[in-house]
């Protein structure tokens, strides 16, 4: 079975280490991008197969991010889970507007967040 590369796009290292950890459970290459601008090179540049997205970032916001990763035909496909705090839940409508696939709410699940991993991923 091939590894799957997920990208974690986020501007705190502390979730960035706490996705990495519930992540490392799973088979999975991680990759970590600090900010929505940092987040799409890298996209373009690992073409990875699933993207944690964060949404507010310095530099780009993750729906702007989630655009720019819409607009390029070669990231246009990959999903994009955006990770939000609660108080941004209104928000998630714009998420799905921007293109991403799901949510998901911090604090994070780690069940819930390797649920819509796997979900995302087809496993």
């Amino acid at each position: 079975m091939d590894r799957k590369k997920i990208l974690l796009v986020d501007d705190s290292s502390t979730v960035l280490l706490m996705e990495r950890m519930i992540l490392s459970k799973s088979a999975y290459d991680v990759v970590t991008a600090k900010d929505g601008l940092e987040g799409v090179e890298k996209a373009l540049a690992e073409r990875p197969d699933l993207i944690l997205m964060d949404v507010v970032m310095p530099r780009m916001d993750g729906f702007e991010a989630c655009r720019k990763l819409r607009e390029a035909e070669e990231t246009a496909s990959i999903p994009v889970i955006m990770v939000t705090t609660r108080g941004e839940l209104a928000s998630v409508e714009t998420g799905y507007a921007s293109g991403c696939n799901d949510y998901v709410t911090k604090p994070i699940n780690g069940l819930e967040l390797l649920a819509k991993v796997r979900s995302c991923l087809g496993q």
